[in-house]
């Protein structure tokens, strides 16, 4: 799995890749992802909306769309089978790691989907050119399959409680994995899943948004006593920010991420 490229590879390979801004921002930043990328964005780039392009029959925020919608969505947006897809984003959440996890849900080649390490951050502070034209693509019959097997539901977590078969680990940072800082959303409860372990997503990251290496990463998971060789499955507030520990957990084993997909937006209601 090429999961990360750099700055430098993205900037040599523009003509040869499918790019898209994946940036998705916490409700409270009242920051517009949308007219962020219209002013200023990669060449060749697309905006990825993930709330607009996640199930819109689910009342829980930005859950996996269904395949067919899926499929037009992808079709619509030229996306070929074939593509080497790069994302990036300029989100503190680092979400185009949620983008990533779609992508290899609806079985795109693993080998073909990246995430521009270090984001549109590293790329403006390297000065890097953007620009604001939007390209157009040809519409395409993209065709896609679900892959269930990284995809947890709210019974299979609370079955896990019991049973014990996977580690379940919270992306969230501590004091809202403690229960000590109330949620954003007020239908929502503060706390955790009765037997997860909290590794917060912050950890993984540097200050230039770029991931720590695996070797740092190996020993941020085994401080935090999580064993990368067992059965791992990652949850978060709302979905996002758990895709940012399922990659680090593939730079780590090489395992396609498994996600509680309701995550605490789910299992938190009051």
């Amino acid at each position: 799995m090429k999961n990360l490229v750099s700055t430098n590879w993205l900037s040599n390979n523009l003509e040869n890749v499918r790019i898209f801004d994946g940036s998705w921002h916490l409700p409270n930043l009242k920051r517009n992802p949308l007219n962020e990328f219209e002013s200023l964005h990669i060449k060749n780039a697309n905006f990825f909306d993930i709330d607009k392009y996640s199930n819109q029959k689910s009342n829980l925020p930005h859950m996996l769309p269904e395949k067919d919608d899926w499929e037009k969505i992808m079709s619509e947006l030229g996306v070929k089978n074939s593509d080497h897809i790069v994302i990036y984003d300029n989100s503190d959440v680092i979400s185009s790691c949620r983008v990533w996890y779609t992508f290899l849900y609806f079985n795109h080649d693993p080998n073909l989907v990246s995430i521009l390490d270090g984001g549109l951050k590293k790329w403006l502070n390297e000065k890097r050119d953007t620009t604001k034209d939007i390209k157009q693509f040809k519409k395409s019959s993209y065709s896609a399959k679900e892959n269930p097997s990284l995809v947890l539901n709210k019974d299979q977590i609370i079955s896990n409680i019991r049973n014990k078969s996977f580690e379940l680990i919270d992306a969230r940072g501590r004091e809202r994995f403690l229960g000590l800082q109330p949620e954003s959303r007020k239908e929502l409860r503060s706390g955790n899943i009765e037997g997860s372990k909290n590794m917060p997503y912050t950890e993984v990251i540097n200050d230039d948004h770029t991931f720590k290496t695996k070797e740092e990463l190996i020993s941020i998971f085994k401080r935090n006593r999580i064993d990368p060789k067992k059965k791992i499955a990652f949850t978060c507030g709302s979905g996002i920010t758990a895709c940012v520990l399922g990659l680090t957990n593939s730079i780590i084993s090489g395992n396609k991420p498994v996600v509680y997909d309701g995550s605490w937006a789910e299992y938190g209601i009051k």
